[in-house]
């Protein structure tokens, strides 16, 4: 999986699959260059194991815009509480030393954005941004099944009839700073315990804490923001960076891509077209692409392909099931 259900025991972080972060996309817009669709995906198998956005939940996209891994600019996104089966969202964009910091803060370029939970997408328009949030198609495709059975691939798509709960933003491309080359995103989600926030999930590249990170290492990772991926210890006392170089040897590929692979960050040149792994398109095979890669090229496909029910238009996204 990308980032689906990515606590120990095929669970969602802290429990709580609101905040459960599945997949992060970053490309430029189709047909404008000068703009970016940035999507955080949460909420794995939707509806079925919640059916609304935690309101007492921040879900952000973090931006790095100097290449040091911490946040120059972040996009907070917070809902309202359930009224007649209805959710409005706020998006804050912080900027400077408040984007690295817990918090919501920055002032709103969206507010008051209804989200969707049917089949028809409620979009909302402001000045230079675009948002939507709400029940959509989950567009990663992947053989779950042949992963879990010792990677021996069938071809079978999991994920082809899964939905999601999707956040999408439309963005000037200047709201992501003005250095492309040293620009990464990354996915992340806060919950409040006690008053306190504390962080629940994380996102950046696909299938890095799925595959690389085990047991209670995976609780670890999502506690810890990149720019400590370098030097955090696991469970057992040793850094990521080695464990990462444990697993890769065990698949055949080479130790050395683990400081490749870390820290977690999504690089996106956006002044370059966007093809994974630089950025991310919903239609990227980023299974093929990362186990050619982790595999010393021993393995290259899982024979699945990419879905098709994406849209040309915003939310880019397909219709739910």
């Amino acid at each position: 999986m990308a980032d689906h259900l990515d606590a120990p025991g095929l669970t969602s972080p802290m429990s709580d699959p609101r905040t459960d972060i599945t997949d992060v996309y970053a490309f430029r817009k189709p047909g404008d260059s000068s703009k970016s669709i940035l999507v955080l995906n949460v909420n794995p198998l939707a509806p079925a194991l919640a059916a609304f956005f935690n309101s007492e939940a921040i879900y952000t996209i973090n931006v790095d815009t100097d290449g040091d891994a911490v946040a120059d600019r972040s996009f907070r996104i917070r809902f309202s509480g359930v009224e007649g089966g209805a959710q409005t969202a706020t998006v804050h964009l912080a900027t400077g030393a408040l984007a690295a910091r817990l918090n919501d803060g920055g002032p709103a370029v969206i507010a008051g954005a209804p989200a969707s939970f049917g089949a028809t997408p409620q979009i909302t328009t402001r000045g230079a941004y675009r948002f939507f949030a709400g029940l959509r198609s989950d567009p990663f495709f992947f053989d779950l099944l042949g992963f879990i059975n010792n990677l021996h691939f069938t071809g079978s798509d999991f994920f082809a009839d899964k939905n999601v709960f999707a956040i999408v933003l439309e963005v000037p491309n200047s709201a992501l700073g003005t250095s492309p080359s040293k620009t990464s995103l990354w996915g992340r989600t806060l919950l409040s315990q006690s008053g306190t926030l504390v962080r629940d999930d994380r996102m950046a590249r696909a299938a890095i804490n799925t595959v690389f990170n085990h047991g209670q290492d995976k609780n670890i990772f999502n506690s810890i923001d990149p720019d400590k991926d370098l030097t955090a210890l696991t469970a057992e006392g040793i850094t990521f960076v080695q464990s990462f170089r444990n697993t890769l040897t065990a698949l055949g590929g080479d130790p050395e891509l683990a400081m490749v692979l870390l820290p977690d960050l999504l690089n996106y040149d956006f002044s370059k077209p966007t093809s994974y792994l630089n950025g991310r398109r919903l239609q990227d095979d980023v299974i093929d692409i990362s186990l050619n890669l982790v595999t010393g090229g021993h393995l290259t496909t899982d024979n699945v392909g990419p879905h098709t029910d994406y849209q040309s238009e915003f939310p880019y996204l397909g219709q739910p099931h």
